[in-house]
């Protein structure tokens, strides 16, 4: 048999086993209901575990947590109290909205199609994955911006060069997600987990290095390196192809009302269009300008209370605001020259268009809310945390074999428990001591813990961003449902799983630093 001949029965082989599971994934209920179903779950559950006086000690405190149950008097009136709450202050909300006003702004401009046109227009199509991938990979300096923001944006990309758009949306989706806890910059991130583990080591005896925001440093790099190298192979010679046998439309096929018109992506820039992007670009230079002298000021009310920006400060906390300004100001200036909003009346009608379009998402976010906030409230996050790290404790594994167990426990617990920190707060309590007791560098064990916080989140359900993701994706395929979405993630997450972890075994085995002062076992 040739090799053409075994490539394409495994290629057909790959067609299908990962159409049985978009067959099986899509028989899943429609989103709104799936997550009402699991609403009730959690409410029964919980309830019963109420009853039983089901508790949980965080380890490392002396806090004991009770399980909360739903169908109880406090239970109930919690719920009665706060279903308002819980909608409103569903997290994704409040970076969702904002973003999405201005980048309705700059989208319905003609901002981004032009911007997109200008840079993209002479660059070789075969990068365009790879330049994508680089961008979801270090994405995460915006934090869950990116989630809203890189997808679309490169979908407009593929679609300027002529590929495939939704090979753009869910690339830039598959990038951001699975390489979410690693870049080749220093983020809020890094300090945020480097936090963490500090505050569980500093009553350690013998705990090795000091752990900072650079202290994985080394390791993010290569990792980052690796994975947009993946992400843009994955892209372009798996997912693309896959778009095209399948017959999936290239075009929207729900009418979003685009003020720049269709047309646009496919003609040259007009010397309008080029001084409208002229002065667009001066408006992020001056917007750039101010945030900077408004930063960098000593006295910065943007500085934290040392001074600095790490780990904590107003400006890591105004990251939604900053995403905001890029966009909306250069799309009002590009708009205002080329004649695409004229008066200030457009500028709400293009926002409501933006709304319009993610309306989808905001009726299922009432439901997302309930069943997020009826998960923190019972408790139950919290034990399963615990359970699986007790469980895992338990086996008694030691060298690389139990960094690996630790690796996949945490990516199983991360289809449950999407906050990095929260999980991580949760584990490190467990998991950093009892390697700390085997020799390992507690920065080393925050690197491991990295992978799997990573890996997974593009396959669950419970990511929110991927109700978002399924909301852009109906625009092409109005059937799709969440198993198109995890059968089409599902490459990226395995590749980047396997990847990640030769990575980290490469670490282990060449005893190579994590980060600056920081290597795998702690210095006898």
């Amino acid at each position: 048999m040739s090799s053409a001949q075994t490539l394409t029965r495994r290629t057909v082989l790959i067609d299908r086993v990962l159409g049985g599971i978009e067959r099986v994934g899509n028989k899943l209920p429609d989103p709104f209901m799936l997550f009402l179903l699991l609403f009730a779950i959690t409410a029964v559950a919980s309830t019963a575990m109420a009853w039983a006086n089901v508790t949980v000690q965080l380890p490392g405190t002396d806090e004991i947590t009770v399980i909360k149950g739903f169908f109880t008097a406090e239970g109930l009136t919690w719920f009665t109290q706060n279903i308002g709450v819980n909608y409103v202050g569903f997290p994704p909300l409040a970076t969702v909205l904002p973003i999405l006003l201005a980048v309705g702004v700059a989208e319905k401009s003609g901002l981004l199609a032009a911007l997109i046109r200008k840079a993209f227009g002479s660059a070789p199509r075969w990068s365009l994955p790879y330049a994508v991938a680089f961008v979801g990979v270090v994405g995460s300096i915006m934090s869950d911006a990116a989630f809203v923001v890189i997808p679309p944006l490169a979908a407009l990309v593929f679609k300027a060069a002529g590929r495939h758009p939704v090979a753009g949306l869910l690339g830039g989706f598959a990038a951001v997600g699975a390489g979410y806890s690693t870049s080749l910059f220093v983020t809020s991130l890094d300090a945020l987990f480097a936090g963490i583990t500090t505050s569980v080591t500093q009553n350690l005896p013998n705990a090795g290095s000091v752990v900072t925001p650079v202290s994985n440093y080394f390791f993010n790099v290569v990792s980052a390196l690796v994975l947009i190298a993946l992400a843009g192979f994955m892209i372009d010679k798996i997912l693309e192809p896959r778009l095209g046998r399948q017959g999936i439309a290239r075009e929207e096929i729900i009418d979003n009302d685009d003020v720049s018109g269709p047309a646009a992506m496919n003609t040259r820039l007009t010397d309008t269009e080029n001084r409208g992007l002229f002065w667009a670009f001066v408006a992020g230079v001056v917007v750039a300008g101010v945030i900077l002298v408004g930063v960098l000021l000593p006295e910065s009310p943007w500085r934290n209370e040392d001074g600095g920006f790490l780990p904590r400060s107003p400006l890591l906390s105004s990251i939604v605001f900053i995403v905001f300004a890029t966009f909306v100001i250069p799309g009002l200036v590009y708009g205002k020259i080329t004649g695409t909003i004229a008066t200030g009346s457009d500028v709400p009608r293009v926002m409501g268009h933006a709304i319009k379009d993610m309306s989808g998402f905001l009726v299922l976010a009432f439901i997302l809310g309930q069943f997020v906030a009826l998960f923190n409230f019972s408790g139950i996050g919290s034990w399963l945390a615990v359970a699986g790290a007790g469980g895992l404790e338990s086996i008694g594994l030691t060298g690389f074999s139990a960094v690996v167990a630790f690796v996949l426990l945490a990516s199983l617990l991360n289809l449950f428990i999407i906050s990095g920190s929260a999980m991580w707060t949760l584990m490190a309590a467990v998991f950093v001591p009892l390697f700390v007791l085997l020799g390992y560098e507690p920065a080393f064990i925050q690197g491991a813990f990295r992978v799997g916080d990573s890996a997974t989140q593009v396959l669950t359900p419970l990511n929110p961003y991927m109700i978002v993701l399924l909301t852009m994706l109906r625009k092409y395929e109005p059937q799709a449902g969440l198993g198109t979405i995890i059968a089409r993630m599902l490459p990226f997450a395995v590749t980047f799983w396997l990847a990640w972890v030769a990575v980290l075994s490469v670490f282990f085995f060449f005893d190579l630093p994590m980060g600056p002062g920081n290597g795998i076992m702690i210095p006898q």
